[in-house]
């Protein structure tokens, strides 16, 4: 993509975040996107820009999904009958493979942000993250779905 258009897609966003579409704005607003972009100008060169933000626009969606599907098992869970006989609460043991303290952070937010689980603790050594799931059947496949979608998301995006 040339800088040129994205210039013009930063003014017109900038005209959108002001609610105001007159010439002067968006040519004030395409300065400021120059002149961002001149600053950063090293690091968006190239496709690996690209591919970076379709990996962190997935790693959202991917969370976005979660939150949904997940929302929805704990309002199933919340409006049945006898709530206790059905929850089934567990805490698992979640071994990391992110090293990175950004990355990890990462993780436990997603992790607490999904209805139904919270990241609880994280080990002194990093390579541990403690989960508390609201209604658990298999404590492997919980740390199976963790360990295939955020974390691998997260690697994937962030790396």
């Amino acid at each position: 993509m040339s800088f040129a258009l994205i210039i013009f897609v930063l003014a017109f966003g900038w005209a959108v975040a002001t609610d105001n579409f007159s010439l002067l704005n968006l040519g004030f607003g395409a300065l400021i996107g120059g002149v961002g972009l001149f600053l950063v100008r090293d690091r968006v060169q190239g496709p690996r820009v690209w591919r970076k933000a379709w990996r962190l626009l997935s790693l959202a969606a991917l969370f976005l999904r979660e939150l949904f599907i997940s929302a929805f098992r704990v309002a199933v869970l919340v409006v049945r009958p006898n709530i206790r006989r059905h929850v089934r609460p567990v805490m698992v043991v979640f071994p990391l493979r992110l090293t990175g303290d950004a990355e990890i952070t990462l993780l436990a937010n997603m992790i607490t942000l999904t209805p139904g689980t919270l990241s609880v603790d994280v080990s002194d050594d990093r390579k541990r993250l403690h989960v508390h799931a609201i209604d658990c059947h298999d404590r492997e496949a919980l740390i199976r779905d963790i360990a295939n979608g955020f974390e691998a998301k997260i690697m994937e995006a962030l790396r």
